[in-house]
């Protein structure tokens, strides 16, 4: 047994142990209370092996759950960026990337190496992976936030043209999923939950 791997493994375990701490917008479903980022990873998590079928192609479903759980991990350094902020671009910034070499440098090399990649594979989003994952991603806040009458569309003023257009990533990974999402979207509309400008 490598004992200084093992320490650096259990340094890792304890760092990510902030992401619980994170708070996001959005509020659970049919509740007032924030998700916290670890919450959010999970679901994904469970979100991806029972939606798999719907990937609009083949993916390795493991790979999948191995982004979605450490996709966020980088908001222990860097912060949750609102989805819909109008002031700061959620885009992947400079300072999520100095987290992720921060916090996954914790772990031996080649673990390391492997978290960094796939991470790095996720925010680029080209492999049908990280287009499934960004599919869960961007699905789970949309049933959030239909479940709760709006949610934070609602309480920020977020219109539907800015949500039916970073909600359009998810037919990237998912056609079926994509048509199901439209319809929740334009169903707030007819609700008068979200505005069409």
């Amino acid at each position: 047994m490598n004992t200084e791997d093992l320490l650096n493994q259990i340094a890792f375990i304890k760092e990510i142990d902030k992401v619980k701490y994170i708070q996001r917008k959005t509020k659970l479903f049919n509740s007032d209370r924030n998700e916290n980022d670890a919450e959010h990873s999970w679901h994904l998590a469970l979100m991806a092996i029972v939606l798999a079928e719907h990937s609009n192609e083949p993916i390795d479903v493991l790979k999948v759950v191995k982004m979605v759980l450490i996709h966020d991990i980088v908001e222990i350094d860097a912060g949750d960026i609102f989805l819909y902020d109008v002031q700061i671009n959620h885009d992947n910034t400079e300072q999520e990337r100095l987290a992720a070499n921060r916090i996954f440098g914790l772990l031996p090399k080649k673990q390391a190496d492997e978290m960094i990649a796939i991470w790095e594979e996720f925010e680029t989003g080209e492999t049908n992976e990280a287009k499934f994952a960004k599919s869960m991603d961007r699905l789970e806040p949309l049933l959030q936030n239909t479940s709760n009458n709006g949610g934070t569309w609602k309480e920020f003023g977020v219109p539907y043209k800015k949500v039916y257009e970073k909600k359009s990533v998810i037919k990237e990974g998912s056609a079926t999923l994509w048509n199901y999402a439209e319809g929740l979207i334009n169903e707030s509309v007819e609700k008068g939950i979200l505005k069409k400008e």
